[in-house]
C-alpha cells in the first residue's frame, strides 16, 4: 500500500496540479502544466509522484445515476447489538458484495454505521435490504430516501 503523504509534505505547486486534476482529470498534461505555470515533465514528475505516495488514488469518471437507472439514493443507518470480528468481517464482506453500495461509515455514537445506497426505486431497495438482512444479523436499520441531491462532490480543497 502507497504510503501517505501528509498536506505540509504538498508545496504550492502540488496543490494548483491538484486543483487541476479534481476539476478536470482528462485535461494534457500540456494544458496542466501551462494552468500551474510549469513545463510538463514537472508535472508528469509530481503527478507520478503523488500517486506513488497515494495522494492521488484513483483516476475516474463521474456517471449520471439516472443514466443507469441508479437515480434513487438511500442513506441507510444501521445499528448493531453484535461488535464481534467475525461479525464484522460477514457484515464488510456483505457491504463489498453489493454494488449499490456506494459509501459505507463506521461511526461514533448511537448509529453504527452510514451506507449510502443508489438503487433504480423503493422496490430495488427493498431487495438489497432482504439481502443484506440476510448476509448479516442487524440490530436495527433505518432508511431515508434523498429527496433531492443539493450537493455532491468529489472535490477536496487544496489549500
Amino acid at each position: 500500500m502507497p504510503r501517505k503523504t501528509t498536506s505540509s509534505a504538498l508545496d504550492a505547486l502540488d496543490r494548483r496540479i491538484l486543483r487541476e486534476l479534481q476539476d478536470d482529470a482528462s485535461q494534457s498534461l500540456d494544458e496542466i502544466a501551462k494552468k500551474v505555470g510549469s513545463s510538463k515533465t514537472p508535472v508528469w514528475n509530481r503527478i507520478r509522484k503523488m500517486r506513488e505516495a497515494g495522494v492521488i488514488r484513483q483516476n475516474t469518471v463521474i456517471v449520471d445515476p439516472a443514466a443507469l437507472d441508479r437515480g434513487t439514493c438511500f442513506f441507510v443507518l444501521i445499528r448493531t447489538s453484535e461488535h464481534e470480528a467475525e461479525w464484522q468481517r460477514r457484515f464488510l464482506a456483505a457491504l463489498l458484495s453489493r454494488p449499490e453500495v456506494l459509501e459505507a461509515h463506521r461511526l461514533a455514537g448511537e448509529i453504527d454505521y452510514i451506507l449510502k445506497v443508489r438503487v433504480a426505486d423503493a422496490a430495488a431497495y427493498d431487495e438489497f435490504y432482504q439481502a443484506l438482512i440476510a448476509d448479516v444479523r442487524i440490530f436495527n436499520v433505518t432508511a431515508l430516501l434523498s429527496m433531492e441531491e443539493i450537493k455532491a462532490t468529489t472535490v477536496l480543497p487544496v489549500d
